[in-house]
């Protein structure tokens, strides 16, 4: 079942070079990840890992920006065929379809222009989803109370991966929530660790999602009768890993 808005148009290309009692805080320290500046635009591994993703980061932020949406994140994916897939959303989320064949309209004319991808490949635009990934600082407070599901692209304490409710964000660090012994702890990972972040598909996400877009007006609720959290999928296949 479908949880969020898509588009998808293939283009041919010739081809040129070119988010009770407080529990305890810990910090860990670590290493850092990498942030890349292209023309005053900045972005990181989370929104563009590979160079050409960067690349093309570049090139399509400030038209999307311009539509009034951000970029949240770009991979081109290669194999027996290539795909460029976009991910998009408004400032303050909620993109629908007519929003992504906005986007691709507009990204398709400029990528004809600037033609960074020498082979050719099929442009898809989609919102984030419902279990979106977390790209952007912002995204961490924005979804603070609900699960997430976090990796490191180091390990940190002796471990790369971390599951829990997301608490907000201080300064520069992500704060989770997380069993440890029995207990919960907060933990602080600098934004900049992460190498992937995604939120885990629950009831309550769920629940928020259908509340806002029927705030929205743009509600079909028979759209999403067959939607699968991940704790009805463990209870029907068993249980998952910890923290995997």
């Amino acid at each position: 079942m479908p949880n969020g808005a898509h588009a998808r148009i293939s283009t041919l290309n010739s081809g040129a070079s070119g988010s009770g009692p407080e529990a305890p805080l810990i910090d860990f320290d670590g290493p850092r990840a990498r942030f890349f500046v292209f023309g005053g635009l900045m972005t990181n591994d989370l929104i563009a890992k590979a160079a050409i993703d960067r690349r093309l980061a570049e090139i399509i932020t400030p038209v999307i920006e311009d539509l009034g949406y951000e970029l949240v994140r770009i991979r081109l994916m290669s194999g027996k065929a290539t795909t460029l897939q976009i991910m998009a959303d408004r400032p303050d989320g909620g993109i629908e379809v007519d929003d992504c064949a906005a986007i691709s309209n507009a990204v398709s004319a400029t990528l004809d222009v600037e033609d960074p991808i020498l082979d050719a490949y099929t442009l898809e635009v989609s919102s984030p989803g419902i279990d979106r990934p977390l790209t952007r600082l912002k995204d961490f407070d924005m979804f603070e109370g609900y699960e997430a599901k976090l990796e490191t692209a180091d390990l940190i304490d002796g471990r790369r991966r971390f599951k829990g409710e997301l608490a907000g964000i201080e300064d520069d660090e992500v704060l989770i929530n997380i069993e440890e012994h029995g207990e919960t702890v907060t933990i602080g990972l600098k934004f900049d660790w992460l190498s992937d972040a995604k939120l885990v598909l629950t009831d309550d996400l769920i629940k928020e999602m259908l509340r806002q877009r029927k705030a929205a007006g743009v509600l079909n609720e028979d759209a999403f009768d067959d939607i699968e959290t991940e704790g009805s999928a463990e209870g029907t296949a068993g249980s998952e890993e910890e923290n995997k």
